[in-house]
């Protein structure tokens, strides 16, 4: 697969890349490959969020469900897309947000979400993978222990990191957070279906940045370019 992650992730859990439930992964991908299923992203994006943003960097966590299961769209990063394709509705919403939070305005060609990336904010999918045109088919062969085990470690190992968490399933891991040293911002899902019950105004790119700067910390540029013609 070409699978390519920073050394700084490959020290921190070379302990879960021996654990049952990661053979598990291993195994499922290669009868998926086998069966001839289309599997998104492709595999050298896998683990794109660890390649990008090293575990030292890592100052804000974002975390999505699984990854986008159209073509061409998903690269490794929650909500993000790769360069040139239509924005999906939640990131639709996202920049919707950013726009009336802080005032800047989104591009409407770029969902390309790396330059946050590259700022530390780790954009965590709780599964990896994907099989095309059908969402959550790999969320129940080892990727949420092993994404469980991500989050526990950066709560354990770091301190003062913001965690946002849209929507209920991104909350119900705020079992794996410890609340007394790390930021906890909690709002609805941008999906259309329930932005407008608690996502817009939640003003979570502002707090973030806030947060961090009180702590000491860059806040983080959200602003995007437009995409190159």
């Amino acid at each position: 697969m070409n699978v390519q992650i920073h050394p700084s992730w490959k020290a921190i859990l070379k302990d879960c890349f021996n654990k049952q439930y990661f053979n598990q992964i291993i195994t499922f991908l290669k009868t998926e490959k086998k069966l001839g299923k289309a599997i998104y992203p492709q595999g050298s994006l896998i683990f794109n969020a660890f390649n990008t943003t090293p575990f030292d960097k890592v100052s804000v966590v974002i975390l999505g469900q699984d990854p986008y299961h159209g073509p061409n769209q998903a690269h490794g990063l929650s909500f993000s897309v790769q360069t040139g394709i239509k924005l999906p509705p939640s990131l639709k919403n996202i920049f919707k947000e950013i726009e009336a939070d802080i005032g800047i305005k989104m591009p409407k060609d770029n969902g390309n979400l790396t330059k946050w990336a590259e700022q530390g904010v780790l954009l965590l999918n709780a599964s990896l993978t994907v099989r095309a045109g059908e969402p959550m088919s790999h969320s129940k062969f080892g990727w949420a222990d092993f994404t469980d085990a991500v989050i526990e470690k950066i709560s354990d190992e770091k301190e003062n990191v913001v965690f946002i968490l849209w929507g209920k399933f991104a909350q119900e891991k705020i079992t794996l957070i410890d609340a007394t040293k790390h930021f906890i911002l909690k709002a609805a899902h941008p999906s259309p279906f329930s932005a407008d019950k608690g996502f817009f105004d939640c003003k979570h790119f502002s707090r973030t940045n806030e947060l961090l700067m009180k702590c000491g910390k860059n806040p983080i540029d959200w602003k995007l370019p437009e995409a190159e013609s």
